[in-house]
């Protein structure tokens, strides 16, 4: 087999191969043996039937046909191995030439046009900087913490009463979009805290003075269901009116919420627990913004074809999956959202070339740097997933293998110990001037590939190479 590579921009090449009919004769006998186990021939016992009798009964046309098929994906392998090519996605074969003259010992020629990974000229990481929020715990944010606390230990009774602001109502709801009732318009024994913003807007004003028994009517936006986007003249009705109460912040309490005995010391837990919160998040948001930093300093070329097919993925899984289980359409989806279709398209666009982007550039330094995914890696990567996916990590490790994802999340983690490399080397520091190192984190290590998994989330082009 001889082939030639031909560059035809920096992220597309064109293949020639050429194959000469020895090389296709184990295809060619390949090709009678499967027609000899899928036919009948009278006289003949299925698989006996000779060479001759199926190009007589069914063409040799029909045989050089199978052969062909069987070879291509071979050859172009093949070819694609000798030019020491990095590949992305199917290709596209064309002029095919040669097969009427197989048969006569000719040569099967063909041309295949494919993506292939752009050159990356990567940074120092060490002259990346960015700036992240300092860790403080001030006593208001423990404050804060308590009433939450507070709030999971409330109870409620019924008043006698017109609502007010942070009461608990139980209202039966009705809609109307232009005078009609919608098949989903109304709803009844809703319960609302006044002034959560958990309901529609325009409600908290509609009841509050509002006794059980009376009613109220609004116009709103609806936010879901068949008619989300339009606007709907809602009548509430108020069934009961319930006063919250909320327990004593004391020891008792502390001794209710919690471990701890005293207040005291449930307010120190608090201050340890919002500490390790603003720390975990302090470790995303500089992974985020290294990240961000990076992208923006590394100029590439995308692959027309993968970028193409990585919008339309996106715009499929939106239209098929999220907005269906909403039961909205695009464009009541748009609506709801306040943009236009171009806004829509140009944030899709955007979005599929920093995903597509993002992993090139990580790929490019798990390359560079000879990284490498340890089984234990692996296992507590898996693990993170399936606690985020709501399953187990053996029902969630089964859905891996069965749907043949294992490099998509091998691909993941070596991907986040990438990016984990680039923030050690880059300058971090916080809004008050601290430096901050998380060269010795091992949570923010972790997270690290959380976090470059969401970032890297839809691009398929791994999957694909």
């Amino acid at each position: 087999m001889k082939s030639a590579v031909e560059t035809l921009n920096p992220t597309r090449v064109r293949l020639t191969v050429e194959v000469p009919f020895e090389e296709l004769k184990p295809s060619l006998d390949a090709a009678y043996k499967k027609i000899n186990q899928q036919v009948t021939v009278p006289g003949f016992r299925k698989g006996k039937i000779p060479a001759r009798v199926i190009d007589q009964r069914f063409g040799r046309a029909a045989v050089l046909e199978e052969a062909v098929n069987d070879a291509l994906p071979r050859f172009y392998t093949q070819a694609v191995d000798a030019g020491k090519i990095e590949v992305l996605g199917q290709p596209d074969i064309t002029d095919i030439a040669g097969v009427e003259h197989l048969a006569d010992g000719g040569d099967l020629k063909f041309t295949a046009e494919v993506d292939i990974r752009p050159e990356i000229t990567l940074p120092e990481f060490a002259g990346i900087e960015v700036t992240v929020d300092a860790v403080e715990v001030t006593d208001e944010d423990i404050d804060a913490s308590l009433e939450q606390l507070r709030e999971r230990f409330s109870s409620v009774k019924a008043v006698e009463r017109a609502a007010a602001d942070g009461d608990v109502v139980v209202v039966d709801l009705e809609a109307k979009v232009d005078g009609e009732v919608p098949e989903d318009g109304t709803a009844t024994a809703v319960s609302y805290e006044i002034g959560s913003g958990r309901l529609l807007d325009g409600i908290d004003e509609a009841v509050i003075g509002v006794e059980a028994g009376g009613t109220a009517t609004f116009t709103t936006e609806l936010k879901g269901g068949t008619q989300a986007g339009q606007e709907a003249e809602v009548t509430v009705t108020v069934t009961a009116v319930q006063e919250k109460e909320l327990p004593e912040l004391d020891d008792e309490f502390a001794q209710l919420a919690s471990e701890f005995d005293t207040l005291e010391e449930l307010r120190e837990d608090s201050r340890k627990r919002l500490a390790r919160m603003k720390e975990f998040d302090q470790a995303t948001q500089a992974q985020e913004r290294v990240l961000e930093a990076l992208l923006e300093q590394v100029e590439m070329p995308f692959p027309e074809k993968l970028l193409a097919d990585e919008i339309e993925t996106r715009k499929h899984n939106l239209e098929h999956h999220q907005l269906a289980q909403m039961g909205l359409d695009l464009e009541t989806w748009l609506k709801t959202q306040d943009k236009t279709v171009e806004e829509f398209e140009q944030e899709t666009e955007d979005q599929a070339k920093k995903g597509i982007k993002t992993q090139f550039v990580l790929d490019q330094i798990a390359a560079d740097e000879e990284l490498s995914v340890s089984q234990e890696e692996l296992t507590e990567h898996l693990i993170r997933r399936a606690a985020g996916s709501g399953l187990s990590p053996d029902q969630f490790a089964q859905q891996i293998v069965q749907g043949g994802q294992v490099p998509l999340l091998v691909g993941e983690v070596v991907r986040g110990k990438a990016l984990a490399l680039v923030v050690e080397a880059a300058k971090v520091v916080d809004t008050e001037g601290n430096a901050v190192d998380f060269e010795d984190d091992e949570d923010a290590d972790a997270e690290t590939v959380e976090a470059t998994a969401e970032a890297t989330e839809s691009a398929e082009g791994d999957t694909e190479a």
